[in-house]
């Protein structure tokens, strides 16, 4: 075996601190320069090679096997400890949970598990009350390492089925079609999709976005017509603009098929006539620089969610004739500076507003007839609340769903008409003895280095929580895209708690969680308030007694795992152990690559280092440019082979240039950087209902046996 990986050119070599108790050697990658210059600026990437877009090169797989051998030795020991804890984040699932069943047309849509499944059964009943089994997702993921399904979509008149499934992990889905009546699948595949359907109202025409398959950008709009071949298929639509997404959707009341086109900052709304499937989509407004909108629609009318003249958007309304002219707009819910509307639902006889003021959502109803509006309301600190599934646009009910750090997901109903009447539809069982009376949540601001108070959402046991500095302190944080990461429940994290951790989300600038404004002072040329803010949350919440600031250990995904790298490089006295799951961590090389997914579409995000601005800026903080000559964290680095959006050759990079350094923080081997590559899965680890919890168990193994708390 030496022999082999020397020949490939990897030299498995042992130094004083890279073996995993004395068993399994380090890899340590070979070094070969690849030179980058621009903008003056030379950058040599001794790890270029790792880069396999084929995902075959026998040294590059050889390389993340013996990485994950290296992982394996070190977590051999633990596995009495891993598999206690993934038993134990199991046993608390239900083993036949279900989803609240939904009216759409002539039947209630709902799914549910088996007992021991790991993957959904989709079910609809009618009248008659019987349960009809539209799809077993075990059956379709059998003999499959990686199974994921795209959307599942019924046509108008419910007899045929469409759904996605990706058994690559690439999320580049192939779509079937089943006969409801028959049970039979039918001959139509689409292949090289993005996974989802919308039916025209004819049952024949469906609308898909295919998928180029180098960028993994869906950019084109096909009309398919059941019956046919898929090279038969017509082009639609066409996006010329490689920085923007779309998307397919229909209006609630089913005549328009809806195409959206977004890109981090501008968007445009196209709409097609449902039952006219033969014809053009057409914009509502043609895009502009800068404006963000969505549409939806009632009667002749729509309402338009709009940041035209209001970064935190306002709410208009027009005559659908007369839509593309902003001029006759009408102002339904002006701007509000401290508070971004979220969304809107519009019913038949009510419009419903979701806004975020000061971190907290809002759920506002305003009756068209005259009824008094009521704000819909709940007392915890930290919460989420958000619109459920409200399929009928001719309704007198609100469904929304709610959870907090301590309390399980629950959806409830309101009657409209009697705004104090709410039923409580389901609330999700926590197995295990779970008492939400013995833990407590709060929520905090911080003061940033700048001023800036940031929130953070906080939850612990309360016989274990003493506020004397004593207690480990797990820190979770993303701030990217605007995506803001909710204080809901999560039965894992009760693992922790009980074991005495204080649970934190840093709600850094980058996210929504203080409107749209906090959003845009996390991104570009603001990107390093991001890392900052969850720095000062870290000291902050140390001093204060929330946790040891010797027993501090953090958690990342993604853009989420960009944040990892970033504090472990700035501040990497703070933090005991940090956990990067598919990081995002060479931001230069890959932003300037548009051959990599993703790309374009995140200038707005990131920034174009084909500035110079930009890649100054962008290398000032990237985690792989920065990779410094000291003590770094423990450190639990994952990534998927076929993460399309990650791609695994970023964290496998950094890991190699880490562990080069590393030999020179300390003789002694008390320092643990691990590397592990699944190599069946992609950006969201593994799929299964209770496989996905291996990586959990995984990463709370790590933290636990390094503080000591492994009994």
């Amino acid at each position: 075996m030496r022999s082999l990986l020397l020949t490939l050119g990897i030299a498995m070599l042992l130094s004083g601190c890279s073996t995993s108790k004395g068993q399994v050697p380090a890899p340590v990658a070979e070094k070969i320069p690849h030179v980058m210059t621009l903008h003056g600026v030379t950058r040599t990437d001794d790890y270029y090679w790792l880069r396999d877009d084929e995902r075959k090169d026998p040294k590059v797989l050889a390389h993340l096997e013996a990485e994950n051998r290296y992982t394996a030795a070190y977590f051999k020991p633990l596995k009495p400890l891993q598999d206690g804890l993934f038993k134990e984040l199991t046993e608390r699932l239900v083993a036949d949970e279900s989803s609240v069943p939904y009216q759409w047309h002539q039947h209630s849509y709902y799914s549910r598990y088996k007992e021991g499944g790991e993957y959904p059964l989709i079910s609809r009943k009618g009248a008659d009350g019987v349960e009809q089994v539209m799809l077993d997702v075990n059956e379709r993921a059998k003999g499959h390492e990686f199974y994921g399904l795209g959307g599942a979509s019924v046509s108008p008149d419910e007899t045929m089925l469409a759904f996605g499934e990706d058994v690559l992990s690439r999320r580049v889905y192939h779509i079937y079609f089943k006969d409801l009546a028959s049970g039979d699948m039918i001959v139509d595949v689409l292949e090289n999709t993005e996974g989802r359907v919308v039916w025209a109202n004819d049952n024949k025409h469906v609308f898909y976005i295919a998928k180029d398959l180098q960028t993994l950008l869906g950019y084109q709009v096909y009309r398919h017509e059941l019956g046919t071949k898929q090279s038969s298929d017509v082009l639609v639509y066409e996006e010329q603009d490689d920085s923007f997404y779309i998307s397919l959707g229909k209006t609630l009341d089913e005549s328009q098929i809806v195409l959206f086109q977004e890109s981090t900052t501008t968007s445009e709304v196209s709409v097609l006539d449902a039952s006219e499937p033969l014809g053009l989509f057409k914009p509502v407004l043609a895009r502009e620089e800068g404006h963000e909108y969505s549409v939806s629609k009632l009667g002749d009318t729509y309402y338009i969610l709009t940041n035209w003249q209001a970064t935190n958007f306002r709410l208009m309304k027009v005559a659908i004739k007369d839509a593309a002219d902003k001029s006759k707009w009408q102002e339904v819910v002006a701007h509000n500076p401290n508070a971004r509307i979220e969304d809107e639902l519009v019913l038949k006889d009510y419009l419903i507003i979701q806004t975020r003021e000061n971190g907290l959502t809002r759920i506002k109803v305003m009756p068209f007839n005259g009824q008094k509006p009521f704000e819909l309301s709940f007392d915890e600190p930290a919460y989420v609340m958000g619109l459920d599934v409200n399929s009928q646009q001719d309704s007198n009910k609100l469904r929304i769903f709610y959870s907090s750090l301590t309390t399980p997901e629950a959806v409830y109903e309101y009657s409209l008409v009697n705004p104090d009447r709410r039923d409580l539809l389901k609330q999700d069982q926590v197995l295990g003895g779970f008492d939400a009376s013995q833990y407590r949540a709060e929520r905090v601001f911080v003061t940033a280095r700048d001023g800036v108070k940031v929130p953070v959402s906080l939850v612990y046991r309360k016989d274990k929580f003493k506020k004397d500095g004593t207690n480990p302190l797990y820190q979770y944080g993303y701030g990217s895209y605007g995506y803001t990461v909710e204080p809901d429940f999560s039965s894992s994290v009760i693992s922790l708690l009980d074991r005495g951790f204080v649970y934190a989300i840093a709600h850094v600038r980058g996210s929504e969680m203080l409107g749209r404004p906090w959003y845009d002072d996390g991104k570009l040329l603001n990107k390093q308030n991001t890392f900052n803010d969850f720095i000062d949350v870290t000291t902050a919440l140390t001093a204060q007694g929330y946790g040891d600031k010797n027993k501090v250990v953090a958690s990342g995904g993604s853009a989420g795992g960009l944040l990892m790298g970033a504090i472990a490089n700035q501040a990497p006295d703070k933090y005991f152990a940090i956990a990067a799951h598919v990081p995002f961590v060479d931001v230069v090389t890959t932003m300037l690559d548009e051959s990599i997914p993703l790309t374009t579409n995140e200038y707005d995000e990131w920034g174009n280092p084909n500035e110079k601005t930009y890649f100054d800026y962008m290398l000032s903080y990237s985690p792989y440019d920065n990779v410094a000559d000291h003590e770094y964290p423990h450190l639990l680095v994952t990534t998927g082979l076929h993460d399309s959006q990650v791609q695994y050759f970023e964290p496998a990079k950094w890991v190699a240039k880490l562990r080069d350094v590393k030999n020179q923080w300390y003789k002694s081997d008390d320092k643990v950087l691990l590397l592990n590559v699944d190599m069946e899965a992609g950006h969201g680890g593994k799929s299964g209902r209770y496989r996905q919890y291996q990586d959990t168990a995984q990463e709370y193994a790590f933290f636990l046996s390094l503080l000591g708390m492994a009994k």
